[in-house]
């Protein structure tokens, strides 16, 4: 699982990147790139943000497979999910390069997209379908796993399943709410591009609709990791690790002077909660307390008997 959600991180991440280098090639550079680099600026953002929806599904896949215990990985068989992950990257590198490979308008401009220029409008319209597909599945798998949660937990105990199901319906209810919403406006925008004919002054606003799209990017590592009580648990751990560990070098001085104060409270604490120590401690006191007079004694007694012998040496 945490090799699918650092891929959908890269994936992110490069989305992200390709989107800022294709803002700082818009505008009146746009005229300065030649036709095959104009295709690789607009291919990168594809082919990153194709990775990330590809990714998408790839979680939704093992989610699914893992509820209904059929895995297509196990610890000793890792290859399969980088197989699994080296596929998604594998089909979006191809949808995105299809346009440089002659998938374009360049010899039919009437055809040419108008929020995509050298873009063909059929292409535009199989990315959506393209898209539109991944959707319906992730759809489909994830209420296929709700299903299955929701029905096992009528088998087991009722309450604690019942609140894992409704925590997993939350969790759909993100994942997909929050990727219908940013991929809405921008899958609208191309099917507008795609039947108009004609200018239609929306199409020219198009940047904004991207960046929602390019919203859903950024917002997927949050989602995945609060939305996941194990990786939360991780996370905060690492966090307060850290803070723990800068914490104790500031403070370390201090917690030395402080450490025989500890023990001083600790050894109360200790006699006070249990007597029986502080008996057998007072006992053990007052028996070397009876050593050390009799100890005294003996030596007061050999010290008077050996003062008497030297006298007596002392008069013969």
């Amino acid at each position: 699982m945490y090799y699918f959600i650092g891929n959908l991180a890269l994936c992110d991440l490069l989305a992200g990147v390709a989107y800022l280098v294709n803002l700082l090639l818009s505008g009146e550079k746009t005229l300065q790139l030649s036709p095959a680099l104009w295709f690789v600026r607009e291919g990168s953002m594809f082919v990153a943000l194709g990775a990330s929806i590809f990714s998408l599904l790839a979680i939704a896949i093992e989610r699914h497979l893992t509820m209904i215990k059929m895995r297509p990985y196990d610890a000793n068989k890792n290859y399969r999910v980088f197989l699994l992950i080296g596929t998604c990257w594998l089909i979006a590198i191809s949808l995105g390069a299809l346009p440089i490979l002659g998938w374009n308008c360049l010899d039919n401009l009437p055809d040419c997209s108008t929020v995509l220029p050298l873009y063909s409008k059929k292409y535009v319209a199989f990315c959506i379908t393209v898209f539109m597909v991944l959707l319906l599945a992730m759809s489909v798998l994830y209420a296929r796993i709700y299903i299955l949660v929701k029905s096992s937990s009528r088998k087991v105990s009722k309450h604690r399943n019942s609140e894992h199901a409704m925590s997993l319906l939350r969790t759909v209810i993100i994942v997909v709410g929050v990727f219908i919403a940013c991929w809405t406006p921008i899958f609208v925008l191309l099917l507008v591009d795609v039947a108009c004919e004609q200018r239609c002054p929306i199409l020219y606003k198009a940047d904004w609709f991207i960046a929602v799209a390019v919203l859903n990017s950024a917002m997927n590592p949050v989602i995945y990791t609060l939305a996941s009580r194990e990786m939360r648990r991780a996370f905060l751990g690492l966090v307060c690790g850290i803070c723990y560990r800068g914490k104790a070098s500031v403070n370390g001085s201090g917690n030395k002077q402080s450490l025989e104060p500890s023990r001083s409270r600790s050894k109360s604490w200790s006699s006070q909660n249990n007597p029986n120590q502080s008996q057998r401690s007072s006992r053990q006191a007052e028996q070397e307390k009876e050593a050390d007079t009799a100890h005294g004694e003996v030596s007061v007694v050999a010290g008077g008997a050996a003062q008497a012998a030297h006298e007596s040496d002392r008069k013969d």
